[in-house]
């Protein structure tokens, strides 16, 4: 997951340069004479990667526009917690100084997408943020 602005700006580089080395990587498969499912099975690797480091970027580039989806299940409040700092246009430095914590502090939390974070910790959080949390819930049967 992309949490900063800065893994994000190495992530669309190293999306330009995987382009490069894909095209590179997919001529050199063919000048040694692999051709059809041989070749698409030796791209398949690097191609997944590609794959994955774009969906990534693209969820980055969500969060940035507030596009954060409706929270259905408590388990993703970490993630979710995340990407309110990233539509907010927090720093992980902005939010630790609101929050009264070190930068690493945030940083580790955020790389543990919060894990066995308290309900008042997030609570805490999203105030210091300026967010305030509504949840329904629909009782099934």
């Amino acid at each position: 997951m992309i949490r900063t602005e800065n893994e994000y700006r190495k992530a669309l580089e190293q999306l330009k340069n995987d382009a490069e080395y894909l095209h590179r990587q997919r001529e050199h498969l063919r000048s040694i004479g692999l051709k059809g499912d041989q070749l698409e099975r030796a791209m398949q690797p690097a191609l997944s990667f590609h794959a994955q480091l774009s969906e990534e970027v693209a969820i980055y580039e969500q969060m940035r526009r507030g596009e954060l989806g409706t929270l259905s299940d408590l388990t993703q409040i970490g993630r979710w917690l995340v990407g309110v700092r990233i539509a907010k246009g927090l720093t992980q430095r902005e939010l630790a100084e609101r929050l009264g914590v070190s930068e690493a502090q945030v940083s580790r939390d955020e790389r543990n997408e919060y894990h066995g974070i308290t309900v008042e910790r997030a609570q805490m959080i999203l105030q210091k943020m300026g967010v305030e949390l509504r949840l329904e819930a629909e009782v099934m049967g």
